[in-house]
């Protein structure tokens, strides 16, 4: 593993500016997720329950989907340092078990003053369908992070 390097500060950031990150939702991710917030509604865990519900099978708990977001917002852009602050999300279709989803930010508005950005989030499925959608404010790293902590330019 190399140097810890700090995410982009809001000088480094652009308008447009978009990352991404992908992950294929697994019986396992379902179960650890089920047993992580103890929710354990039987449209997640439960075939037979799922087949009579207006999906016809199991679906992933949308936090599991909106969750993917992190990454992206944590190490990737921003990146190591950011906080977020708010998020909105609206569920727009299911996600099943061995769907891969694809969650993407991209920078909307900078705010230098405040040292926030304005980001669109968007969750997309293997096929191109739109599975949620919203945005996110967050604060990117200050440029004196770097020497507070000792990290790579």
């Amino acid at each position: 593993m190399g140097p810890i390097k700090l995410g982009k500060t809001i000088k480094e950031i652009s308008i447009g500016d978009s990352a991404s990150f992908s992950k294929t939702i697994t019986e396992t991710d379902i179960y650890l997720f089920a047993g992580i917030t103890g929710d354990f509604n039987p449209m997640h865990v439960n075939e037979e329950f799922s087949r009579k519900t207006m999906f016809g099978k199991r679906i992933a708990h949308g936090g599991i989907t909106t969750s993917l977001i992190a990454p992206v917002l944590g190490t990737i852009l921003p990146g190591l340092g950011t906080v977020a602050l708010e998020t909105s999300c609206r569920y727009r279709a299911p996600v099943f078990p061995g769907d891969t989803v694809t969650a993407t930010a991209t920078v909307l508005e900078k705010d230098e003053k405040r040292n926030r950005v304005r980001m669109e989030l968007k969750w997309v499925n293997q096929e191109g369908t739109v599975v949620a959608d919203g945005t996110a404010v967050v604060m990117p790293p200050k440029e004196e992070y770097k020497q507070m902590f000792g990290l790579e330019e």
